[in-house]
């Protein structure tokens, strides 16, 4: 064995185990790939280039079991086990050099299979991994035949903004490709999602291959658990947008300040050349002061921007609105999904995409022709029937739940809002009261039922849901109806049950995800198919099956 050692400080990595739930085998990967010299990747790393011999790579990866032949396997610190550890099964497959921390490099040094294999041995693996994906996949090239990239952050719309992102780009003429929670596509292939921003490594691998398809354009989602494990590292956007951050995952960042710090991160010249900040709350405002790149500035709540709504009115279940810009110029869009979080997600995208180098006459023209933000996303305020009207939505944290509610509102009183949530199980557990009483102050029917619990009681759960629902109810006197029901099916069948041709239902929190799990099992469950047997059994109206059941990721 080989040992190559680097003298470099990194900070440490939280993430977990990386054979924990890892797929078999990465999707991802282009057809063909340049070699390139392990004595690159030492350079790279501040290693002795000649120290690595003669070997060539032609992929990286961080999971033994999706090793291919000619591939680095970089081994990473878990929760559980070291991933050197399965150095053997890496070389079995195909593996032929390593990557990998001290406490790495000792577990190697005594596993007799990896012989006379280079062992490049950095100060903290994760943070090589990246760079050393970028390299080796050649992931986004100088010149013309590098796709032009756009990610988006934020607590709340970055599906919906990648989805419109996407649809304008294609609208543009562009051949695009989608990085996200719902599903990844590839120049028209569809590849269920099983992270918001998946792994580095499959992000590079990703990009390469959306560039060997001959893709111009992709849009990504960037999750703050992106960031902090480093799963963007190496990625350089053309333009960033930011959406909102409100209360959510701070089981893992613990503050807003800290959920905030790694949001910024995305706001630096390392991975992105301009960011579009949305200003209406004083994180996005924080954000465009701070942030090391040029920033465009955007409100449609009446806050200073560089971008201002300056008239908006209703359009079916959508919005006609027009934005001014610098210079009074302006530009008229629609979306066709409902709320003013719409607005500020199509709002968004046009911004990005024009940030990214677009003529804002060029994007005038595609939106007057194509209505690229009337895409329908799949589980993001998805119609599934219309008497009632019931509308699935991914709404999982207390913002995103209050923003629904009010979307959906009947106009001047024209029928109740029933809602069907619950809170996810092993996450952040101080909202649940407050998603409780955000749903009795805009619904008038309230059913708390079950999330995903994970691991966790679904009835503990359940209870601190309802202990804010009651209290709000109690202190406002509202006199709302508030049910618990579960399972979850039998809730949204409870909801159908106490509705009313002229009401709204909403069942939120789930969104377009096919599988509930429960003590590590993942159960069958489908909140849009559940919603319209439901509605069926009635006799109320619903959408034809299949305007449902395709676009569905299973």
């Amino acid at each position: 064995m080989k040992v190559i050692v680097s003298e470099h400080e990194s900070p440490s990595d939280p993430s977990s185990a990386p054979h924990e739930g890892a797929p078999a085998r990465s999707p991802f990967r282009p057809l063909h790939t340049q070699p390139v010299p392990l004595s690159e990747v030492a350079g790279l790393l501040g290693l002795p280039r000649e120290a690595a011999g003669e070997t060539f790579v032609t992929g990286v990866a961080l999971d033994s079991r999706a090793v291919e032949p000619g591939d680095l396997y970089v081994a990473v610190p878990g929760t559980g086990r070291h991933g050197a550890s399965f150095a053997a099964q890496a070389l079995e497959n195909g593996a032929v050099a390593i990557v990998t921390d001290e406490a790495g490099a000792r577990l190697t040094a005594l596993d007799d299979a990896v012989g006379g294999v280079p062992v490049l041995v950095v100060a903290e693996a994760r943070a090589a991994v990246g760079p050393i994906a970028a390299l080796v996949f050649a992931s986004q090239p100088e010149g013309a035949e590098r796709p032009l990239l756009l990610g988006v952050t934020g607590t709340n719309g970055k599906t919906t903004t990648t989805y419109f992102a996407n649809a304008l780009l294609a609208a543009l003429g562009h051949l695009t490709g989608l990085i996200g929670t719902i599903e990844i596509l590839a120049g028209g292939e569809a590849i269920p999602s099983r992270l918001t921003t998946p792994e580095s490594t499959d992000v590079h691998a990703l990009l390469a291959l959306m560039r060997e398809r001959g893709l111009t354009a992709a849009s990504m989602e960037v999750s703050s658990h992106a960031i902090e494990y480093r799963r963007v590292d190496g990625v350089r956007f053309d333009a960033a947008g930011f959406t909102n951050l409100t209360q959510d995952h701070l089981d893992l960042h613990e503050t807003m300040d800290e959920y905030f710090a790694a949001k910024a991160k995305l706001f630096t010249p390392e991975r992105a050349a301009h960011g579009v900040v949305m200003v209406d709350d004083a994180w996005g405002r924080k954000l465009a002061a701070e942030a090391a790149i040029p920033i465009t500035t955007l409100s449609v709540a009446g806050e200073e921007a560089d971008w201002t709504l300056a008239s908006s009115e209703r359009d079916g279940l959508g919005t006609a609105f027009v934005l001014r810009g610098p210079g009074e110029v302006s530009l008229r869009l629609r979306t066709g999904l409902p709320g003013q979080f719409n607005v500020a997600n199509a709002a968004l995208a046009a911004l990005l995409v024009h940030s990214a180098g677009t003529p804002l006459e060029e994007i005038q023209r595609a939106v007057g022709v194509a209505d690229p933000f009337s895409v329908e996303v799949p589980g993001r305020m998805q119609l599934v029937g219309t008497e009632p009207a019931a509308v699935v939505d991914f709404a999982h944290n207390p913002d995103a739940l209050e923003r629904a509610l009010d979307a959906v509102r009947p106009p001047h009183g024209a029928g109740r809002v029933v809602v069907v949530f619950g809170a996810t199980g092993q996450r952040d557990q101080g909202k649940r009261p407050i998603m409780g009483a955000v749903a009795v102050r805009g619904a008038d029917v309230v059913i708390v039922t079950d999330d995903d619990p994970h691991d966790e009681d679904p009835a503990a759960i359940r209870a601190e849901v309802l202990e804010g629902a009651r209290a709000e109810d109690r202190a406002g006197s509202l006199d709302r109806v508030v049910e618990e029901v579960a399972p979850r099916a039998d809730a949204i069948r409870r909801a159908v049950e106490l509705a009313r041709a002229e009401d709204v239902i909403l069942v939120a929190g789930r969104g377009h995800e096919v599988f509930q799990e429960v003590n590590g099992v993942n159960l069958d469950l489908d909140d849009r198919v559940e919603l319209r047997a439901a509605l069926e059994a009635r006799g109320f109206r619903t959408l034809g099956a299949e305007q449902i059941e395709s676009t569905t990721d299973d």
